[in-house]
């Protein structure tokens, strides 16, 4: 009898000849291929995902995800592919990448990772940013980003380099009380001690000052910045305080913002593959609340899954919808 290492070994080995038989360039359009493909994506772990990447190395010598970046830009399935198969800190790294270097510039996906990721999350973004790409993801930010989204994302970029400190409730209080009085202690907004406090305090403390905020002066700082005097500035600062308070309502905006426009399905994959495991089904209840529309039926929509189904590219978003509904359904 077979081993259950044996075993999963040539599970791994099946998983990684269907890779290699979709993306090797032989056969780019066996739907029946991609199909059994999608199957076993879909219900592979993390670790199991993992181990894939590294059987593929061993028996064809190549790195998958190198494989598939050289055709993911202009092939859907590949994409969504690359975005499953990845680590997290990587997948967040080109998703950076991609939003500043992709043609225009895309500074929500910049804002979507900067905000909702914690600070431990944030450091492994930026060390796999170096490493992947050789640059440092606050200069090019510095680089190609405008305006007061580009010194707010800064700080908080600056502020993950405290990732390991822990909460602490005192300190909290008395930087509730430093931002308030930036925000009331004059005609205009100190927002240079607020942009500081935001770049020496990790997401887990600067949360818990919002607490504090609330706690002391009996309303959310967010909704302060709503008012005349924080202009610009103010509300560009509470889009990003908002998502690092409320990651789950702030992605679930970000959804029905892309139902509105005309790139639902790039927001659509990335956010239900990168959450997937942490928050997809909140997300998920917190757009249904907010829109009628359950997540599920917004992939159906966009990818066409309604149309007839018989041409090439019917049944490539059928694919791709199928693809994306079998991973909500783990949740």
């Amino acid at each position: 009898m077979e081993s259950r290492s044996t075993q999963a070994s040539k599970k791994y080995q099946l998983d990684c000849q269907y890779l290699n038989s979709c993306f090797s360039g032989n056969d780019p359009n066996n739907i029946i291929t991609k199909q059994k493909l999608v199957e076993l994506l879909i219900t592979r772990s993390q670790q199991e995902l993992k181990l894939i990447r590294q059987t593929y190395i061993t028996l064809y010598n190549k790195d998958l995800l190198h494989v598939l970046s050289g055709i993911r830009k202009n092939d859907a399935f590949a994409n969504l592919v690359h975005l499953r198969l990845s680590e997290p800190q990587d997948r967040d790294a080109d998703i950076v990448r991609d939003a500043l270097f992709g043609g225009r510039v895309n500074l929500n996906a910049v804002i979507e990772v900067v905000c909702t990721r914690s600070s431990s999350e944030l450091h492994s973004v930026k060390q796999a940013y170096r490493f992947r790409y050789n640059s440092d993801v606050e200069q090019d930010i510095t680089l190609k980003a405008e305006g007061g989204f580009k010194e707010i994302l800064l700080a908080v970029l600056k502020s993950s380099r405290k990732y390991g400190s822990k909460v602490d409730r005192s300190m909290a209080m008395c930087d509730a009380k430093t931002l308030y009085e930036a925000m009331e202690s004059g005609i205009f907004v100190d927002w240079k001690a607020v942009i500081s406090l935001m770049s020496e305090r990790n997401t887990g403390q600067l949360k818990a000052i919002l607490i504090s905020y609330k706690e002391l002066y009996g309303q959310e700082f967010s909704k302060f910045l709503k008012c005349n005097k924080c202009g610009k500035f103010g509300k560009e600062l509470r889009v990003v305080v908002r998502g690092m308070q409320y990651p789950e309502r702030f992605l679930a905006k970000q959804l029905n913002r892309a139902r509105q426009n005309s790139n639902a399905r790039e927001v659509v994959s990335r956010i239900i593959i990168s959450r997937l495991e942490v928050d997809i089904k909140n997300i998920s209840n917190v757009f249904a609340a907010k829109t009628g529309w359950s997540l599920g039926n917004l992939v159906r929509r966009e990818f066409n899954t309604s149309g007839s189904g018989n041409s090439h590219a019917s049944k490539a978003n059928a694919l791709l919808a199928e693809f994306l509904l079998g991973l909500l359904k783990r949740c």
